[in-house]
């Protein structure tokens, strides 16, 4: 069940209507790390959890709040457009208002399409896709997704932070910052009690056999760069996080097999190949079956 509260988390006034910064703002709204993004993301891990209990209730609260913070920025942008010119300025340098809105880096359909509010869309004005959610039902993998989500997030409201000198603008992204320094610091921390309560280890899928795999190569670092310093980091020498293995540098593979004849499809699909009259050979034969039946 959902109720819709008319009251916002955190509210702030842009000092002056800017269509412009608008149109910026809607990246951190319906771009890939935007808030639509993240507040379907973890509503989606939620639902989809098969465990009840804390971890449950962690996914849950968050996506409610970043639903809050999805009506925070359509609320400013709404702000920003309600006296903006939206397509039509002072001293156009071109006739056609059209024109002179894109020229001054607006998104015209802020004002064609959403009457001055706004949209679910990038700054780019490309359509938030349900593509860009990660809800798996492995915690661990989801965990992590969730605080590169909420750290690309948050590079990006800091980014915009900069392209403003409005005071209002800034106050509201300075909230959005520290609520994503929290979210960081939940999920990173969620991943670490993860791991203590047994649920779920490295490597993700903790319980699938690793002498499933071709554990020769598991651990090694295969470098397939002429550059040589990779092999400095701690990536390529001493214990693994897992803790199952040691790492060890190698220029190049260690493995390889030659390269397997090229397939040829069903000839009904068309492809150049060096048998000539593949297809009408395959009816052919098929016929001359049909026959002898």
């Amino acid at each position: 069940m959902f109720f819709h509260k008319q009251e916002l988390q955190y509210s702030s006034t842009p000092d002056q209507p800017d269509a412009v910064y608008a149109r910026k703002l809607q990246e951190v709204l319906g771009g890939q790390y935007g808030e639509i993004t993240v507040a379907m993301q973890y509503m989606f891990q939620a639902w989809n959890m098969h465990i009840p209990g804390k971890y449950r209730d962690l996914v849950f609260g968050i996506g409610a709040e970043e639903m809050g913070h999805v009506e925070m920025l359509a609320t400013m942008i709404a702000q920003l457009l309600e006296k903006a010119p939206v397509g039509i300025t002072k001293d156009a340098i071109q006739d056609d208002p059209t024109v002179a809105a894109i020229i001054g880096g607006t998104d015209v359909q802020h004002a064609i399409v959403a009457g001055a509010g706004a949209r679910a869309v990038d700054s780019n004005g490309n359509p938030w896709q349900g593509s860009f959610i990660t809800a798996s039902g492995n915690l661990l993998a989801d965990f992590m997704a969730n605080a590169n989500a909420e750290m690309q997030g948050r590079v990006q409201v800091a980014r915009l932070y900069h392209m403003t000198d409005d005071a209002g603008v800034r106050d509201l992204l300075s909230f959005l910052l520290a609520r994503d320094t929290m979210h960081q610091n939940q999920w990173l921390r969620a991943v670490e009690e993860l791991k203590a309560d047994g649920l779920e280890q490295l490597p993700v899928p903790s319980n699938f056999p690793q002498k499933k795999e071709h554990t020769a190569v598991s651990y090694q670092y295969l470098n397939f760069s002429d550059g040589q310093q990779a092999g400095d980091g701690s990536w390529a020498k001493g214990p693994t996080p897992d803790g199952n293995g040691e790492f060890s540098y190698h220029d190049g593979p260690t493995t390889t097999a030659p390269m397997p004849d090229v397939t040829r499809p069903d000839a009904r699909m068309y492809g150049t190949t060096d048998v000539p009259n593949r297809v009408e050979k395959i009816a052919g034969s098929v016929q001359d079956k049909l026959k002898k039946e």
